[in-house]
């Protein structure tokens, strides 16, 4: 573990009560952005972190927690434990994407129209950069949900189709399409737990196989093409249903009135 570097390195201003916790936040945050702190890092404790800011402990206490939301800090119990600066995480969007949604801010249209646009750019940088390593994973993700998928357990098959989109993000080695594809992934298992479980996904597996064939050859055109064509089926005979649904009621709770059943017009790739 690595120790704590010297307080005086952190570069820290005492605070006025008036600014409380959000200033104290903004401190800590631009001296791990300027590398004062890095990744692995533990901040002092709790007490001489007050101290030295010059606010209580109620008010460092909020601090920390914000950052640990933003995904730039861990908070650890125990006698080992303490605040751990992390490395970079997508949390900050993830939670971010997922406020929107509880807000009911993002519909089935909005989320299928960004996936078809974001899978489309992830699938490209992904034909590009890629490793065979990468490509491992997503052959043992396809294999695993379809093993679910026989086996009757369609809520571990769902997870593995949900984890794909991640892994294919990861491919791209793009910190930005990963952070982005997970808050996306994030929307869309808030979708599904308000819709309710589903067997008829049948297009998905051979969907699935076919994408795999082309980003082999890394073939992004017919890739983006065969993505795309997935998404479209799955906003026409899923995501509609969630039409009407209050944002985190489960299925069973409310139903879509008759008009989300109808067959809408599709987002188009861009």
């Amino acid at each position: 573990m690595k120790t704590s570097p010297p307080t005086s390195s952190f570069g820290i201003q005492p605070i006025s009560p008036q600014r409380i916790y959000q200033e104290v936040a903004s401190q800590l945050r631009r001296n791990i952005s300027e590398g004062k702190l890095r990744p692995g890092d533990k901040l002092p404790p709790e007490r001489d972190l007050a101290q030295m800011f010059g606010v209580s402990r109620n008010t460092m206490r909020e601090a920390l927690r914000a950052l640990e939301l933003s995904g730039l800090i861990e908070l650890k119990l125990g006698s080992a434990g303490g605040a751990f600066v992390l490395p970079g995480s997508s949390n900050a969007v993830v939670n971010g994407m997922r406020d929107l949604y509880f807000l009911g801010a993002i519909t089935p249209d909005h989320l299928t129209a960004a996936r078809i646009s974001v899978s489309s750019a992830v699938i490209r940088m992904a034909c590009e950069n890629m490793t065979a390593e990468d490509l491992a994973e997503l052959e043992r993700n396809v294999a695993m949900a379809e093993e679910m998928h026989n086996s009757g357990s369609f809520e571990e098959r769902t997870k593995y189709h949900q984890a794909f989109h991640v892994l294919l993000a990861k491919a791209t080695h793009n910190p930005i399409l990963l952070a982005t594809t997970e808050g996306i992934v994030e929307i869309l298992r808030q979708f599904v737990k308000a819709i309710g479980p589903t067997e008829d996904q049948t297009y998905t597996l051979p969907s699935r196989k076919r994408l795999l064939a082309h980003l082999r050859k890394r073939d992004a055109e017919k890739a983006v093409k065969e993505m795309t064509s997935a998404l479209t089926k799955l906003h026409e005979g899923y995501m509609v249903k969630a039409r009407g649904l209050p944002p985190g009621k489960p299925a069973a709770a409310s139903k879509a009135p008759a008009a989300a059943r109808t067959r809408t017009r599709t987002p188009r790739a861009t």
